[in-house]
Order: structure tokens, then C-alpha cells, then sequence
């Protein structure tokens, strides 16, 4: 029979007692182990087959509802000290149906002066408005990052009618829907990601649009033929890597869209760009860069 409801037991502790502590709950039959950052210390780019951590972090272990926690809380107070743990807390933590409750928090947003994004359980308004209908998923974005919201505004104030288009790092397929509703005449989308092109197809189709109207591509296998627009919603080292990819992906006086850059990476991103690239343009969203740029003729 199915649990009504879950115990949560949390503590905050340093990094050097993570691996400890994580194993100790393991022992204790924890059914899962997470962890978050006690601070405000984000990773970005983390090297491939890395798992960092932060420096202060909050564990939290999930027991089923009938487990004893006694010994649990006295183990943790007497390597309190050895361990650097702090704030031990339990709480109960009720059954629900997950999905509805992730769906609750998640409303519609405006991007720009006239472009919506509407999750699935929203009726849309019968308006002049372009509106996307997206739903929290596997792949990444939904729009509510910086980084995401700051390519949708770019999209809604240069409206890319009749233009060739890709979408490079596509995630859920936003932009490129997006792209298609205001007016692109063919989305070329790729991502390393086989989750992400499946979830691209996937809203492509939830939002009524031809097979025609985007494609997906990992990406050794994006046709070579040059497009009016790239977009490319990704990390800053693919970015600088891709420099020249993207220069013989997009035409001559073509529009290039760079996004997923915190502040300090932007003279980096630059300087790999600013040979082939020119009008060259920086937006900012709380700590987050777009670059906006021509391909030279």
C-alpha cells in the first residue's frame, strides 16, 4: 500500500562531511539524498564527469512514514561537531499527485510586448497575442531563466518573418517555437541531447505546428546550408568553441543571438566572435548576457 505520507529530515553541513553524512543515510535506509546549496554560490560549467558541490550545503534524506528516527537525530547530534552539522530538522511531508502540484507554480508569462507562453491547464485568451503552450519537462526551458527570457524578448521585438532559422542547444524547443509563431519559415533545431529533440517534436506538436516547420538534428547532423538566424541558448565554453562553427552556419549580414553568459564571460565571448562577427550588441537580465551580433558581409 502506498504511503500517505513521507518524513523529511534536513541538516546543513560543510563539504568535506558530505560524502559522510550521505553515506550514514544510505545505512539508515534513506529512499532518497538531495542536496542544495546552503548559500548563494552557483557551479556554471562544471568540467565533463565532474560532480561539484558547494561549499555549504543542505542535506535532505526521504524515510518512509513508519521509520524510527530516533537513532537517526542522536547519531547526528553526537558527530554534531565532527560532522559540522547544523539546523537538524524532521518534517512531515505529505502524498500528492507531484505533477499537479509542480503544474500549480508554473503560470503564464509575457515576453516582451506580445508573446505568451501558457501551460497546458490555462484556456487562452481569445486575443492578437502569440501564445505557446508549454509545460514543465525533462528538457530545459520553459522560459522562466534569465537566459531563456532574454532570447524570447529579442525574438518578439525582431520578429523573423519568412527567415531561416536554428536553434543550437534547442532543450525543450522553445525558441524555436517561438521562432515559427512569429513568422520563421523553417526552424532548424539541435541538441545533444536525444531528450531534447524528442521534447522539441513533442511541443511542436502540442502547439499545432507542421513536421516541416522544425526539424531536429544532434548536431553533426545539422544540414550545412547557411540560415538568416542562429540562436544558441547554451553554456559559455560551447559558445566560444562553436565560434567558427557558427560563422559558417549563418549568411553573409545574418543575425547571431548568444545567450546562456553571466557577466564576466562576456569579453571572452567577444573576442572568439568579433572576427567574423560585427554590430555587435549586449543585453542584460539580472546577472545574465545576451549577445546580439551581424555576420560580416
Amino acid at each position: 500500500m502506498k504511503p500517505s505520507h513521507w518524513q523529511h529530515l534536513h541538516c546543513h553541513c560543510l563539504k568535506s562531511s558530505q560524502e559522510t553524512i550521505s553515506h550514514y543515510f544510505e545505512t539508515e535506509n534513506a529512499l532518497s539524498i538531495t542536496w542544495q546549496d546552503a548559500g548563494n554560490t552557483p557551479i556554471l560549467e562544471p568540467l565533463p564527469g565532474e560532480t561539484p558541490f558547494w561549499d555549504k550545503l543542505v542535506i535532505t534524506a526521504l524515510f518512509n512514514s513508519d521509520a524510527d528516527l530516533s537513532d537517526v537525530l542522536a547519531t547526528l547530534e553526537k558527530n554534531r561537531s565532527q560532522w559540522r552539522i547544523q539546523n537538524i530538522q524532521t518534517e512531515r511531508l505529505e502524498d500528492k499527485v507531484w505533477e499537479r502540484a509542480w503544474m500549480e507554480d508554473f503560470h503564464p508569462m509575457q515576453f516582451g510586448e506580445n508573446l505568451w507562453i501558457y501551460p497546458s491547464s490555462y484556456e487562452l485568451p481569445d486575443d492578437d497575442s502569440t501564445k505557446i503552450r508549454l509545460d514543465p519537462g525533462l528538457a530545459f526551458g520553459t522560459g522562466t531563466h534569465p537566459t531563456t527570457a532574454l532570447c524570447l524578448e529579442w525574438l518578439d521585438a525582431h520578429p523573423p518573418h519568412g527567415l531561416s532559422v536554428i536553434d543550437y542547444g534547442c532543450g525543450s524547443g522553445l525558441l524555436a517555437i517561438a521562432a515559427v509563431k512569429l513568422g520563421a519559415q523553417q526552424v532548424l533545431a539541435t541538441d545533444i541531447d536525444e531528450q531534447a529533440l524528442i521534447s522539441t517534436q513533442d511541443n511542436r506538436h502540442k502547439n499545432k505546428l507542421s513536421e516541416e516547420s522544425i526539424t531536429t538534428y544532434f548536431p553533426d547532423q545539422l544540414p550545412k546550408k547557411p540560415v538568416d538566424l542562429l540562436i544558441a541558448n547554451i553554456l559559455s565554453g560551447p559558445l566560444v568553441e562553436l565560434s567558427t562553427t557558427f560563422s559558417q552556419l549563418i549568411k553573409a549580414g545574418g543575425s547571431l543571438i548568444l545567450s546562456g553568459i553571466i557577466e564576466q564571460q562576456t569579453d571572452t565571448i567577444i573576442a572568439a566572435y568579433q572576427t567574423h562577427f560585427e554590430d555587435i550588441s549586449i543585453a542584460k537580465k539580472e546577472d545574465w548576457i545576451r549577445i546580439t551580433a551581424r555576420r560580416k558581409t
